[in-house]
């Protein structure tokens, strides 16, 4: 696993533009999925103008790797959908034929459509301060698990945690989510996960410095032979060097 700290958030996000523009520079067909969340805000407010109506992007496709729905509004985008539109495809103006939703309806046929796409040559990734990513919260899936989905009984707190992303409303509280499970992950060509703030500073020190524990999922991704990990100097602050 590459570290690289960087000196503030700001700083971050440009490493993470850069590391996303050098897969889409190609010839052929690159397929990325990235993540939604505040952490990689920053990332898309400079990515945006970068590709919004580049015809030599054209030959990018975009995935998302988990989704919530809003429980009674199935026929709408999820969490995850609604948050990468409002942060970058409907800034960038992504054709809608290059986004390959991932939602309840199509998580069983989800790896197999990948493969078939030629597989993810990138996965941009946060990670939580429990050593959470994608939907893979600890005691969730295993680190065998393909995409999967989880009920909102998966853990005590799971429900607070769903409600929670539905802005607290209880009528839109699911009793589920689905999301690509480790050995999805594990197959992506490259991995780059961005961290930043002290909050950030111990799980950080877990993948540097840490043992792989089924508990702490990210922890696995440490192995994969393409990843790398950008953090800025809060994040990286327990670091011994």
């Amino acid at each position: 696993m590459k570290v690289i700290i960087t000196e503030d958030y700001q700083e971050m996000s440009q490493v993470a533009v850069q590391h996303l523009l050098g897969v889409m520079h190609s010839q052929h067909r690159k397929n990325i999925s990235i993540t939604a969340g505040s952490t990689p805000k920053g990332v898309y407010e400079m990515l945006v103008p970068l590709v919004k109506n580049k015809k030599y992007f054209e030959h990018v496709h975009f995935y998302n790797f988990d989704e919530i729905p809003f429980k009674g509004e199935e026929d709408r985008y999820g969490v995850t959908m609604t948050n990468l539109h409002n942060l970058f495809f409907g800034p960038a103006e992504i054709d809608r034929e290059r986004i390959h939703v991932l939602d309840w309806t199509n998580y069983e046929t989800q790896d197999e459509r990948i493969k078939a796409d030629g597989g993810l040559d990138m996965v941009l990734l946060g990670v939580g301060s429990d050593g959470h990513f994608c939907g893979n919260l600890p005691n969730t899936t295993k680190f065998g698990d393909l995409t999967s989905r989880v009920n909102a009984n998966a853990t005590p707190e799971m429900a607070d945690v769903l409600l929670s992303e539905v802005g607290g409303d209880k009528e839109k509280q699911p009793d589920f989510y689905v999301t690509m499970g480790p050995k999805s992950i594990m197959q992506v060509k490259k991995l780059v996960m961005i961290a930043n703030g002290k909050k950030k500073a111990g799980i950080v020190k877990q993948l540097v410095d840490g043992t792989v524990m089924e508990d702490v999922p990210a922890t696995l991704l440490t192995t994969h032979p393409d990843m790398t990990l950008i953090v800025d100097k809060e994040a990286a602050s327990l670091l011994s060097y």
